[in-house]
């Protein structure tokens, strides 16, 4: 089940969060880090009403966000669609110990439908470069690279623009 997450429910999405990151560590992958994402981005997720949660078995398995305002740093990418209606997607995550059930793929066919139903023009997001398996996932959905952008307090690496006109 995906719904809307609640501030009650902050250390445990805190847990999925930094258990990712541990696990991308592990595999080289310097995406995620002490700074990000931080406690309080989430808090800032869940006031705005845009963190929703994956739920399996009444226990937070996922995070995904679901956000209308564009972050300064897409501002050089030349998109697709106008910057008006769009749909970004941020701090997509699935707990290491149920990745490759297909969760990741319930997540982003709920913002897209979201999209959809709320007459979004598009979904952007951004991945990074070195997690080949990210970038291979989203292209595997339609979404197209459009450039790179740089988070020099995450990595030295770019991370990639992607979007999917609906």
């Amino acid at each position: 089940m995906i719904r809307l997450a609640k501030i009650s429910e902050i250390n445990e999405i805190l847990t999925v969060t930094k258990a990712c990151a541990a696990f991308m560590i592990e595999n080289g992958i310097y995406q995620w880090n002490e700074h990000y994402p931080s406690k309080q981005a989430f808090l800032n997720d869940i006031t705005q009403g845009e963190l929703y949660v994956l739920e399996v078995d009444k226990k937070i398995e996922g995070t995904i966000v679901l956000s209308t305002h564009m972050d300064n740093e897409y501002i050089p990418i030349k998109w697709l669609t106008k910057n008006d209606a769009n749909l970004y997607i941020h701090r997509l995550s699935v707990h290491p110990e149920h990745q490759g059930k297909g969760y990741a793929q319930k997540m982003m066919t709920f913002a897209e439908s979201y999209a959809k139903e709320n007459k979004f023009t598009s979904v952007r997001l951004d991945t990074f470069s070195v997690n080949k398996r990210n970038v291979r996932f989203y292209e595997a959905r339609g979404y197209k690279r459009l450039g790179d952008i740089y988070f020099p307090k995450q990595s030295e690496h770019p991370f990639h623009c992607y979007e999917l006109v609906l």
